[in-house]
């Protein structure tokens, strides 16, 4: 059997976990990527919508289409900034918060799934191998360079 690429196994894990999430998701009317929006924000003070899609890692664009989804669905209400009039705040509506703990608890279940599966050593060494692409990728020199 050929070896599969790091990279072709990272996106293929991640393949499955999103499905999985949109799968749990859909049955309450939504997606991995509203659920995930809905625990990026603050249940009590809410987020500047200019710091949610760093949080995210996602593009202006993909977040502008949740965004919308989430406020026809009154899961999120939009307010100005009152310390800056360009901005807007974005705050969970009541119904919002109980789909953020819906989502909350689908996390959950899933991370202790795996760290009864997996155990705490190699739970940690996962981490730390994660760790390390990441600040392999942040340091292209090295990739590169060889």
């Amino acid at each position: 059997m050929k070896k599969k690429t790091i990279d072709q196994v990272l996106r293929s894990t991640w393949q499955a976990i999103a499905k999985m999430y949109n799968e749990e998701a859909s049955k309450y009317n939504s997606s991995m990527a509203a659920g995930f929006a809905l625990l990026s924000i603050d249940p009590k003070k809410g987020i500047p919508s200019t710091s949610l899609g760093p949080k995210m890692g996602m593009e202006a664009t993909s977040l502008s289409r949740t965004l919308k989804s989430l406020e026809e669905k009154k899961l999120i209400k939009r307010k100005p900034n009152p310390d800056d009039g360009r901005s807007v705040l974005i705050y969970l509506t009541e119904k919002g918060k109980i789909n953020r703990d819906a989502s909350r608890v689908a996390v959950l279940k899933f991370n202790q799934a795996i760290k009864n599966e997996l155990g705490d050593e190699s739970l940690e060494n996962f981490h730390n191998t994660i760790e390390k692409i990441n600040d392999l990728i942040k340091n292209k020199k090295k990739i590169f360079s060889f």
